[in-house]
């Protein structure tokens, strides 16, 4: 068996176990520290939003000596462009996005483009249009499909489990959209469709991880009563100890390729259309690992340890551990250890009275004499 193999072992068996419910306040601060910086990014930074959902003009063409300045410039020099484009290059060449302009604009820029470049006719510069309402279009289609997504995932996770896992569950969930959001606010990636598609993919890996948890934590936690030796917190991290070695085989398995998309396919090919769905399932899916064992899990346990069985239980289990404690130290207050007699000294250990015996001197015998002297005849 290999040693991960041993260590799953261990770690199921609880020979060997993480604290993770007992950590709950150190996870807690990471990911406030994590939420707050992508709050703080959305708010100042905001979201770099594609052409199909502001609206604008792209323009694509293939120059292979150019430079994005030079694009820029490009454009710019045609006199109908107000803002600096947003300019991208991948395998297809030149990607350049601008405010929306009329078609007497869009040829002006072609124009500008072609004589800058070299590239013969302004035909070579293909322009296109996007109006801003297919954008809003698919962000209301987008919403009400995860609203959907979440009543029904709050349902079915409160018919098979219990509203409380529901509840930890979709906090887990707020937390990982939130910060893959803030992350493509923090590098600026451009929000396309296919982010969209991406972020409504991992709600679903997410949920799964999550829930994979719980039902070991469920198993654990059936036969507990006031007899039992461990708390429902206990019972809890065991769980997620058992499943650990699953969960991180699962998510290193989903993320190897998704990190081939975004690293080789976007960084090292320069395909710009892979790095809007690698990035959000890449952040997406290692959040979703992460929060279904450091933060769905204590959350659950918290709000079971509220419980009045579960009061009762972890109280009852604290008398027990104090009353053992407690018969420790007096057995151990009443035991005495004879010291080593090593010739130097005599041994002190106490007597008890009742096998004391004082001698006060010689015992008196009876005299031996005559008969006559004890008094026969």
């Amino acid at each position: 068996m290999s040693r991960l193999g041993n260590i799953g072992g261990k770690l199921y068996r609880g020979d060997v176990s993480i604290d993770f419910v007992g950590k709950q306040r150190l996870w807690y601060t990471i990911s406030g520290a994590i939420l707050v910086v992508s709050i703080v990014s959305l708010l100042t930074l905001g979201l770099n939003l594609g052409i199909e959902f502001k609206g604008g003009s792209v323009f694509q063409f293939k120059a292979p000596n150019a430079t994005t300045q030079q694009v820029r410039d490009a454009i710019k020099s045609s006199g109908v462009v107000n803002q600096d484009p947003i300019v991208t290059s991948g395998t297809a060449g030149w990607r350049a996005q601008t405010e929306a302009l009329q078609s007497g604009d869009l040829l002006k820029v072609q124009t500008s483009v072609a004589k800058s470049f070299h590239l013969g006719s302004p035909d070579n510069v293909s322009p296109s249009t996007v109006g801003a309402s297919w954008g809003s279009d698919i962000s209301k289609k987008a919403l009400q499909g995860m609203i959907i997504f979440i009543i029904l995932v709050v349902a079915y996770l409160s018919i098979a489990f219990e509203w409380r896992m529901a509840a930890a569950a979709i906090i887990a969930l707020a937390h990982d959209i939130l910060i893959t959001i803030g992350v493509y606010s923090l590098v600026q990636f451009e929000v396309t469709p296919s982010s969209v598609v991406g972020l409504m993919t991992i709600l679903g890996y997410s949920l799964y991880d999550t829930v994979v948890v719980f039902d070991k934590v469920r198993e654990n936690a059936r036969g507990l009563s006031p007899t039992s030796k461990i708390t429902y917190s206990g019972a809890a991290n065991l769980g997620v100890n058992q499943s650990l070695v699953r969960s991180i085989n699962t998510s290193v398995i989903a993320l190897l390729p998704v990190a081939g998309l975004l690293f080789i396919g976007a960084g090292l090919l320069g395909a710009g259309t892979l790095k809007d769905l690698a990035l959000v399932l890449f952040v997406g899916m290692l959040a979703g690992a992460y929060s279904s064992i450091c933060i769905a899990t204590p959350i659950l346990a918290d709000l079971k340890e509220r419980e009045p069985k579960m009061r009762q239980l972890r109280e009852a289990i604290q008398r027990r551990e104090s009353s053992s404690k407690r018969q420790a130290k007096a057995a151990k207050a009443t035991v005495t250890v004879d010291d080593i007699d090593d010739g130097d000294a005599e041994d002190e250990t106490p007597v008890p009275a009742a096998r004391r015996t004082v001698q006060q001197g010689p015992r008196n015998q009876p005299k031996k004499g005559t008969r006559r002297e004890r008094g026969g005849s």
